[in-house]
């Protein structure tokens, strides 16, 4: 999750789909499992490591947030449909919304042939990295998506020109 992050990424992508009401594309079944962790938090995580890791040990950042792709696809239209009941700006600023509009994101999504060789599970174990360096993240789950979330809706104008 991130500011700035790709458009052909997971999130970015559900949301620039809505709000241009296309399909949202769910690889086979959606069941892949992601642990999401907010950008900074990796960053941080990776000063941690450079400052105060031991030189030839490797240290794994984490979040501890592990969700099915399907269920974050689901999260963000939930929360798009509620934004748009909730702010009848956002039917002006992206008319081309019709189904957040009409408080029906998920019907937008579709589900597409998996890719060749798509992992299941990307999973870490970063309790080395929290026992030995402290490191926990600063931002939840809730905090990082809806910051995700509220930055594209707020920088079409970064992100309009790479879809």
């Amino acid at each position: 999750m991130a500011t700035y992050h790709f458009p052909e990424k997971l999130i970015p992508l559900i949301v620039t789909n809505i709000l241009n009401d296309k399909p949202l594309p769910v690889y086979g079944d959606g069941q892949q499992i992601r642990d999401w962790l907010y950008v900074e938090d990796h960053a941080r995580g990776i000063d941690l490591v450079l400052n105060k890791g031991r030189i030839g040990e490797n240290y794994n950042i984490g979040g501890n947030n592990e969700w099915a792709n399907i269920d974050i696809v689901k999260l963000v239209c939930k929360v798009m449909s509620e934004k748009f009941a909730a702010n009848p700006n956002l039917a002006e600023r992206y008319p081309k919304a019709l189904s957040a509009i009409a408080g029906k994101t998920e019907n937008l999504i579709t589900y597409v042939q998996d890719r060749a060789g798509h992992d299941r599970r990307y999973a870490i174990d970063a309790t080395k990295t929290n026992n030995e360096l402290g490191y926990v993240p600063a931002e939840s789950f809730e905090t990082g998506f809806a910051k995700t979330l509220d930055w594209y809706l707020n920088n079409q104008q970064w992100w309009q020109p790479l879809l």
